[in-house]
């Protein structure tokens, strides 16, 4: 356990966080992990899912701490390693006070204001960033926050990200923001599919070393007339694996070197189905997954375009094949 570096909480009970973070320090009493914590609607099989990363190389392993800053969790803001700093979940409210401002703008920049710090403390930019999850409740306009946060990077060249709105988060804070930095900037690379244009808020994957993290994708087809077709959760699925494949392959990576997938799912109640299209993709060793359903579900019509709402998107974190193994 003293090899885990970062992890992500789900609950199902945003008001259980409390006594979620006392039994969870009791796991780490010294030196805890980078975490982030949400609420979500569904979890597959209980009322709480926690995953982790864990490093098997502990050199340069610490704990990273802004300037002034008070702990109350039982998480490190920052966790440092040989090669990476995973950053704890930021929410967007006053540091001193706990209190979110009303305006969502400003909550967003409190929340990317408090991000940076870690980073800075660790030496780094957000230029270092790899990949970011904003997590965000429907208080705050995507809008906003993508505007907000494009201001912070460079265009085309920003971390990979998966955008997730959520039921809760803790301290009734709207968005928080978590993500991972490489701290060597050479060993940083964008990756972007030709069919796909270059973003002021996303990359479609990014690599650091020879880990590529891949954005969440769901079912939309790309092009002038791009749009998500697909009017069930399977068949947007196979679209959502033609353009992780794309990324993939831009990277000359396939399937067979994802390690760790995180699935977003509209509904739960399609999870048997879902997981009978999402194993035809993958070798006899499957990667390590995290399956949610964050927010309830949709309704599922289509608008005046024929344009159907998202119903699943999937994440990916691959490890390139070293030639000399």
């Amino acid at each position: 356990m003293g090899q885990v570096v970062y992890t992500q909480v789900y609950l199902e009970d945003i008001s259980q966080y409390d006594e979620m973070n006392k039994a969870f320090g009791e796991y780490f009493p010294k030196t805890p992990p980078a975490r982030a914590v949400l609420g979500v609607a569904r979890l597959p099989d209980a009322a709480i899912q926690i995953n982790a990363v864990a490093v098997r190389n502990l050199a340069e392993r610490r704990a990273v701490y802004p300037p002034n800053y008070q702990p109350t969790d039982s998480a490190s803001p920052g966790m440092l390693t040989h090669d990476r700093l995973f950053v704890s979940s930021m929410p967007g409210s006053d540091p001193v006070t706990g209190k979110a401002p009303e305006d969502p703008a400003a909550q967003v920049d409190l929340a990317l204001d408090r991000m940076q710090a870690v980073v800075k403390a660790a030496g780094l930019e957000l230029a270092n960033m790899v990949f970011v999850n904003p997590y965000l409740t429907t208080d705050i306009p995507h809008r906003v926050m993508n505007e907000r946060y494009a201001r912070r990077f460079e265009f085309g060249n920003t971390p990979a990200r998966a955008t997730i709105e959520v039921t809760s988060l803790p301290g009734g804070a709207h968005i928080e923001y978590t993500g991972v930095a490489v701290r060597d900037l050479q060993q940083r690379k964008a990756v972007r599919p030709k069919n796909m244009p270059p973003s002021p808020t996303a990359s479609p994957c990014v690599f650091a070393g020879d880990t590529l993290y891949c954005s969440a994708k769901d079912g939309f087809i790309p092009g002038p007339h791009g749009g998500i077709y697909a009017t069930t959760t399977t068949h947007q699925l196979r679209q959502t694996m033609r353009n992780q494949l794309d990324n993939l392959e831009e990277a000359g990576m396939s399937f067979d070197e994802v390690v760790s997938t995180t699935v977003y799912l509209d509904d739960l109640s399609d999870l048997r189905a879902f997981d009978d299209v999402y194993a035809e993709y993958f070798g006899p060793v499957m990667p390590a997954r995290t399956t949610i359903q964050q927010v309830a579900p949709t309704e599922r019509k289509a608008d005046k375009e024929d344009h159907f709402p998202g119903l699943e998107q999937v994440s990916f974190i691959a490890i390139r094949k070293r030639l000399d193994h």
